[in-house]
């Protein structure tokens, strides 16, 4: 569908507030956007708008303001009331996203575990089991790494480096849309089996041109 596209206003920095049709939880949330997000390339405009799409709302619900708006200039869409709930690209292609990829309900509930320990008893996970790690990049790149409960943000980071060649300083993890720091350890953020942890990669750290090992090397200059 095309529109008008001749309105553009900056991205507004104040996220939209809802109240879900029932409390929901931060899991119910998660599988709704991801069920979006998972099915919104298939009605109608290009995946490389939706994926930057996606990539700047992770950034503003993460209160990264600058990050979004760039990822929104990078690719050249146009917003004509300064929120992404309606956008569109440079062939006038219309995009609608639903506020509850832009924020979480006013009435969400926090997941908390309410089991009796005498219920289960199953010794917690070793801290060395490994495991599967679904990560997905924002540049629509889906991948694996191995990794324990016992690893820091801060070592997956180094880890997808040498794997992707991406600087760990450009990269950015997010969890339930927060932004989890260095520190962190993957048994602090409560993720489960088959749940995606979001990457955003900085976009200098993919136009960054390499330098030849010859243009390093200056040779004396002849008098």
């Amino acid at each position: 569908m095309v529109g008008n596209t001749g309105r553009n206003e900056p991205l507004k920095k104040d996220r939209p507030k809802w109240k879900s049709d029932y409390p929901m939880t931060e899991g119910q949330l998660r599988s709704k956007r991801d069920e979006f997000w998972d099915t919104a390339p298939a009605f109608e405009g290009r995946k490389e708008i939706w994926d930057a799409l996606k990539a700047a709302a992770v950034a503003l619900e993460c209160n990264d303001h600058e990050l979004a708006q760039a990822i929104v200039d990078g690719a050249s869409i146009t917003l004509p009331h300064g929120t992404l709930t309606e956008c569109y690209d440079e062939l006038g292609n219309r995009y609608q996203l639903p506020v509850y990829c832009l924020a979480p309900p006013i009435n969400l509930i926090s997941e908390r575990s309410d089991e009796d320990p005498s219920d289960s008893p199953e010794p917690p996970v070793a801290p060395k089991k490994e495991f599967q790690l679904k990560v997905r990049l924002s540049t629509g790149k889906d991948l694996r790494l191995s990794v324990s409960m016992a690893d820091t943000i801060g070592q997956l980071k180094k880890q997808l480096q040498a794997q992707e060649d991406i600087d760990a300083t450009h990269q950015r993890w997010f969890f339930s849309g927060k932004l989890l720091t260095d520190k962190t350890r993957l048994q602090d953020t409560k993720i489960q089996k088959d749940f995606v942890i979001q990457v955003i990669v900085n976009p200098q750290a993919l136009r960054a041109p390499k330098l030849s090992p010859t243009t390093t090397a200056s040779s004396p200059a002849s008098e």
